[in-house]
């Protein structure tokens, strides 16, 4: 189903700001989360040049780019070198905007490239041009683009990365009711990635699409934690494993570790390759840094590629043989942990906190006061008072439990249900 364009104004207007600019901008995210329609779309209103680099040799690569611009240049040269296609724009009679999309397909097979790159916008772009170059492999354009000893180091006037939409953009484009449990259900099924929302239906349930994106014959998603890893330049068997290990609920690095059957001190790599290309976070209890602290707990961040893991992954073989019931057990409480991530977003600063048997699901500095706490507890269903008031009381009880409580006295506490979804008047 194809959705219409919502949302990405802000990453509109920095597009814009750039091309009053002129000279080099880097556009990144990872794959399907809507570079490319942004860019084109956006291309559109400046009357602009764009081509996608393709997987091929050299000379493949240039042709392919000429072939895609050649409509729009003023020329009769055919390029055979880099450094002859960039003589020719910089000839044009007009200011232009290019986009060269998937760059890092041509650093790969050209190292040379990003320093004949370097040379032209040194001394050769004209005055008001604008090229940007965009990437899906968050590693590699992080390489070409944020490593001191990079050609294009310092380059670019600046790096836009393009994030997975918000669920209120998802509900835009469906056109479902951002207030029902049942848009979220399906919204925690396919994330923020533009590209899975295609596969939404209106009148499906999320069962119906996870049966769909998942669990079908021949599955839209079936290698897709494959695919991202791949375009990461992420191989072996390690790093799956450990996305298979906390998919099914270890979230320690010894429960990984043990799950593996390997010393925790094997996983820092692999560990560290998965937060460099945001497949994993990393969750600190609240008031804590890296340096202050070894509690750590990780999560996969893409709720699609949580599903994954967490539900197609152990239960895929059996999956037929589960009742209505129990595959919606499965996808509601799937639905739960990316709801706890969707209140967190909502409070700036909200962390997880956790101590010896004190586990909160959300603290946060209090906007309204700033020596104060937020301390909420987040329920995947809709509450009763009674039930409001009942969480509300355990959540003080754990409270007085907790260390946190010495080095703040005002606190004020919360309970969050699917309540929270529907719009405030």
């Amino acid at each position: 189903m194809r959705l219409p364009f919502v949302n990405r104004e802000r990453e509109q207007r920095e597009l814009g700001t750039a091309a009053e600019r002129g000279g080099l901008l880097v556009v990144y995210g990872r794959r399907r989360v809507g570079k490319t329609r942004l860019l084109r779309q956006w291309l559109e209103t400046r009357d602009g040049l764009y081509s996608q680099a393709i997987e091929a040799q050299r000379d493949q690569q240039i042709e392919q780019v000429f072939l895609d611009l050649q409509p729009h240049l003023d020329t009769q040269l055919v390029p055979r070198t880099w450094p002859e296609l960039l003589e020719i724009l910089a000839l044009q009679r007009r200011r232009w905007v290019l986009c060269l999309d998937e760059f890092p397909y041509l650093t790969a097979v050209d190292r040379s490239l990003a320093s004949q790159l370097q040379k032209w916008l040194d001394h050769g772009i004209p005055d008001g041009c604008l090229l940007i170059l965009s990437g899906s492999s968050t590693r590699m354009m992080h390489d070409l683009f944020l490593n001191r000893a990079a050609p294009l180091y310092g380059r670019a006037q600046k790096l836009l990365r393009v994030e997975p939409m918000d669920y209120a953009s998802f509900c835009q484009a469906c056109g479902h009711d951002p207030g029902e449990m049942a848009s979220f259900g399906k919204f925690s099924c396919v994330g923020g990635i533009p590209r899975y929302w295609e596969f939404v239906e209106p009148d499906q349930d999320a069962l119906a699409l996870a049966d769909a994106l998942y669990f079908d014959f021949a599955p839209y998603m079936e290698q897709e934690p494959q695919r991202i890893l791949r375009d990461e330049g992420v191989a072996g068997l390690n790093p799956l494993a450990v996305l298979e290990a906390v998919g099914r609920g270890a979230e320690r690095p010894s429960e990984i570790a043990s799950r593996l059957g390997t010393p925790q001190s094997n996983l820092s790599r692999v560990l560290q390759l998965l937060l460099d290309t945001s497949v994993l976070v990393r969750d600190l209890p609240f008031g804590e840094s890296v340096r202050s602290t070894k509690k750590t707990l990780y999560r996969i961040q893409d709720p699609a590629i949580r599903f994954w893991f967490r539900v197609y992954s152990p239960h895929r073989s059996r999956w037929t043989t589960f009742s209505v019931a129990e595959r919606q057990a499965l996808v509601h409480d799937h639905a739960s942990t990316v709801f706890e991530d969707y209140c967190r977003a909502r409070f700036p600063g909200a962390e997880r906190y956790w101590e010896g048997r004190v586990d909160l699901d959300l603290v946060a500095p209090d906007p309204d006061d700033p020596k104060g706490l937020v301390v909420a507890e987040v329920k995947w269903r809709q509450l009763s008072v009674v039930e409001r008031d009942a969480v509300r009381r355990n959540l003080e009880t754990r409270w007085e439990r907790c260390s946190l409580r010495a080095q703040y006295r005002r606190v004020r506490f919360d309970v969050l249900d699917a309540s929270i979804l529907r719009p405030r008047p």
